[in-house]
């Protein structure tokens, strides 16, 4: 029987293949090696990226980042990446999405079954938001006493952790340990030990007006023009945020957009009021080319007593009548405003 030779190839990631390889000539070999530079280049480009976007990039942020780069050097790129284990394939609205595997956590998880991989993945795919045991239970068609067992060994590795939610103080969500809660499940700055912080909240309320109550006297005390009184009446909430750091009366740290929550708040009362202007890209304070401006207010008018009672503003007010679903006998806003 005639023997069958089975020609082997190349593997150009690997240069102990090169340099074996019978293309190792001095011809070639430069040429193999500049591939094989051009390709570690590549991968390593790769890695920075999703490295720089944490929730992933798309082939379309890989090609802007290398335009340069054929397709078929992105693609092998990144199959490099995913066979190393280091890439994560996933899919959302817009195409493919690869986001950088979390090496602490695939080298904590060597020897774990693959019941406790795939709980391990559900939670991972939950991001900062978390997911209740309930939804694992769900996607990972366990039982129940079998997850709960899993979340405690998962929780003595500290791979993952519970977190209590706003939404729902008897339920805990769970997360992977090196992430930051998102807002929405811890409350953000208005939030203590799940408890919201109204006095807290309403001491930013008034020192953000007076801010900008004391903005606007100054405007109107410089004795200038009505237009240049009122453009310099305003201010920028990086202006407002860097005030309330500086009083120190806020134990945690308040960022921009707390300070913008705040802010629109005062707008509701109509104590305040905000335009938006163009602003040069890297402005502080600016997004997208847009810049906030805000500038404490005087109503012309004082409002009437009705306006300021539930009713003038309420948005079921022609469904309310007294014996039906909605009537004011049942109404909790206006019991509210009459115990006030």
């Amino acid at each position: 029987m005639a023997e069958v030779k089975v020609k082997k190839e190349i593997n150009l990631s690997e240069p102990a293949e090169i340099e074996n390889s019978p293309l190792n000539c001095p011809l070639c070999g430069s040429l193999l090696r500049k591939i094989l530079r051009a390709s570690q280049d590549f991968i390593m480009r790769i890695k920075e990226l999703c490295q720089q976007f944490s929730h992933g990039i798309t082939d379309q942020v890989i090609q802007n980042d290398m335009p340069h780069l054929e397709p078929q050097q992105r693609a092998l790129a990144i199959n490099k990446l995913l066979s190393l284990g280091q890439l994560d394939l996933m899919r959302n609205s817009s195409g493919l999405l690869y986001r950088l595997k979390d090496s602490t956590g695939v080298s904590k998880m060597k020897g774990s079954d693959n019941q406790e991989k795939l709980v391990y993945q559900i939670i991972e795919d939950a991001g900062n938001k978390g997911i209740w045991s309930r939804d694992i239970r769900f996607k990972s068609n366990l039982p129940l006493t079998e997850i709960n067992k899993i979340l405690k060994n998962l929780e003595s590795k500290k791979l993952i952790k519970a977190v209590k939610s706003v939404a729902a103080s008897k339920k805990k969500v769970y997360m992977l340990y090196n992430l930051q809660p998102d807002r929405s499940v811890t409350g953000g700055a208005w939030y203590s030990d799940q408890d919201f912080e109204s006095e807290f909240v309403e001491v930013l309320n008034q020192q953000c007006f007076k801010f900008l109550q004391s903005k606007a006297e100054v405007a109107r005390d410089s004795k200038q023009s009505p237009m240049v009184q009122r453009n310099s009446s305003f201010a920028t909430s990086h202006e407002v945020w860097k005030y309330i750091c500086e009083l120190g009366i806020s134990k945690v740290d308040l960022s921009m957009d707390d300070i913008e929550t705040i802010l629109n708040t005062l707008i509701y009362d109509g104590k305040v009021e905000m335009t938006v202007i163009a602003a040069k890209e890297g402005t502080v304070g600016s997004v997208n080319g847009q810049m906030k401006l805000y500038r404490g207010v005087n109503p012309i008018l004082q409002p009437t007593g009705l306006v300021k009672a539930p009713c003038g503003l309420c948005p079921v007010f022609d469904d309310c009548h007294e014996g039906g679903e909605i009537s004011p006998s049942n109404c909790l806003y206006m019991t509210e405003w009459l115990d006030f």
